[in-house]
């Protein structure tokens, strides 16, 4: 549990993620978040600054799953809302686990399903059928892509 904390902790910080270093490794994936037309109206629980501040934590990691940080955020609310327990870190890293794990049938929908059945994320990857092993190399290259967009989104102006 102490490990799960210090990574969601740990996505939190590193936040907004880039797309400076796309690998084309994998088909073109259906992230978790959509772009919709209301993605873009400010919502009653997000205003003024720290609306911004939110919307920003986003800017890196939408580039990077070819969405908008709006459509990010109105996915994490609604992700939210389905689990009130779900940090900024998890919701990031269920994005981007469902990225890099496509190929083998792993979907931000499963892992935030396994995540609001009160599972860890190992233990939902492991649930959906990942390895011990694979469990903590997909964690540890998600952890990686988000630190790299992190630095890429900063770099930009």
């Amino acid at each position: 549990m102490k490990k799960a904390f210090q990574f969601a902790t740990l996505l939190v910080f590193a936040g907004a993620v880039g797309a400076a270093a796309q690998h084309p490794t994998h088909a073109p994936v259906t992230t978790h978040a959509k772009n919709t037309s209301s993605a873009t109206k400010p919502t009653t629980g997000t205003r003024g600054a720290e609306s911004a501040e939110h919307l920003k934590s986003f800017r890196g990691i939408a580039a990077k799953l070819n969405t908008t940080p709006e459509a990010m955020q109105t996915a994490y609310e609604q992700a939210k809302s389905a689990n009130p327990k779900l940090t900024r870190g998890q919701f990031i890293a269920a994005n981007m686990l469902g990225h890099n794990l496509s190929d083998k049938g792993i979907t931000t929908d499963k892992v935030l399903a396994g995540l609001a059945s009160g599972k860890s994320m190992g233990q939902t990857l492991k649930s959906l059928g990942l390895t011990d092993q694979e469990a903590k190399q997909a964690e540890k290259a998600a952890n990686k892509d988000v630190r790299e967009a992190d630095k890429a989104a900063k770099a930009q102006p």
